[in-house]
């Protein structure tokens, strides 16, 4: 992509379109067939600043009328990815994947996986297990769809692994490239001090959609994210060399989003880098030992030579 162009319509021509405004004016306005990827993060109806609380009918109805419109923008090889969680109604949960499977399957979407997405800090909850994973439902509009697997390998847990018997005895048995990420990814969502943090509440890490564009799409695509929020889906497809186009109701989310589309088409967002190991505290951190513990004696032993 030599042209570099931020349009506030959607623009076939432009590298990224960021469109203040209702999600299903905006799919209205990109032509049928034309996306690869359609991911986002839609609200959960649990009555966060940028979403009215409606009743559950209502909101699936809201749900299946955008899903549509998404839908009909996909390309026959295209995929369409609903990240979701759970709505919440008193001391009760409701799993959204669950209830939308039935919208996108009528639509004669194909459930190709279910994946977890699992991180490890959220609210702590005292009536039930607190919440620590999320889903994306990957679909495909047809059996004829883009799945890269090798741009999405990684390190193999026993890469020197060979075969103890049959023909390939003593051969490697991993995959050069590295393995299969599989249908459960743990990734670190956006809290606190994450690099990614902005004043959006519920932003979901670059890291969970660069995974599915490199692996649904091609440079030059077109990624589309039809609750925007500050862009972390476009900012993932720019990155990799594929354009985005995006909607959002919040007119300073959108300008934080501009922001950041810049900051990725100048190759200089500040992102958390793929497939990085989850952080492990050093056990001498006082914030990871309990109240009052010394610090373990074993780390103060002197060495012992090898014998």
């Amino acid at each position: 992509m030599t042209k570099r162009m931020i349009a506030t319509h959607f623009d076939p021509h432009a590298t990224a379109s960021l469109y203040l405004g209702d999600c299903e004016d905006f799919l209205r306005q990109i032509p049928k067939g034309t996306a690869q990827l359609v991911i986002t993060s839609p609200p959960y109806n649990i009555g966060k600043k940028y979403e009215s609380r409606l009743s559950l009918e209502d909101y699936l109805a809201r749900q299946k009328r955008t899903i549509e419109l998404a839908t009909r923008c996909l390309a026959e090889s295209g995929s369409l990815c609903w990240q979701v969680g759970n709505h919440v109604a008193g001391s009760e949960i409701y799993p959204l994947d669950i209830l939308l499977y039935p919208i996108c399957k009528d639509l004669g979407l194909k459930l190709r996986n279910r994946i977890v997405w699992h991180f490890e800090h959220g609210l702590h909850c005292s009536q039930r297990f607190s919440g620590r994973y999320e889903t994306i439902l990957w679909f495909t509009k047809s059996n004829d769809y883009k799945f890269n697997l090798d741009e999405v390998r990684v390190p193999q847990k026993y890469p020197g692994k060979r075969a103890f018997k049959g023909p390939k005895k003593g051969q490697y048995t991993c995959h050069p490239l590295g393995k299969n990420p599989s249908d459960v990814w743990i990734i670190p969502n956006v809290k606190h001090n994450h690099v990614e943090k902005t004043i959006h509440p519920c932003q979901f890490p670059i890291e969970l959609v660069e995974r599915l564009v490199l692996s649904l799409t091609d440079k030059g695509d077109l990624v589309v994210d039809p609750y925007l929020g500050v862009g972390s889906a476009i900012c993932a497809a720019l990155l990799h060399e594929r354009r985005g186009a995006g909607s959002e109701i919040v007119p300073e989310y959108v300008e934080i989003a501009r922001t950041r589309v810049i900051a990725a088409m100048e190759k200089r967002l500040a992102k958390r880098p793929l497939n990085r190991p989850v952080y492990k505290p050093d056990p001498r951190s006082g914030v990871a030992r309990p109240p009052d513990q010394s610090e373990p004696e074993y780390l103060y032993l002197p060495l012992q030579p090898v014998i």
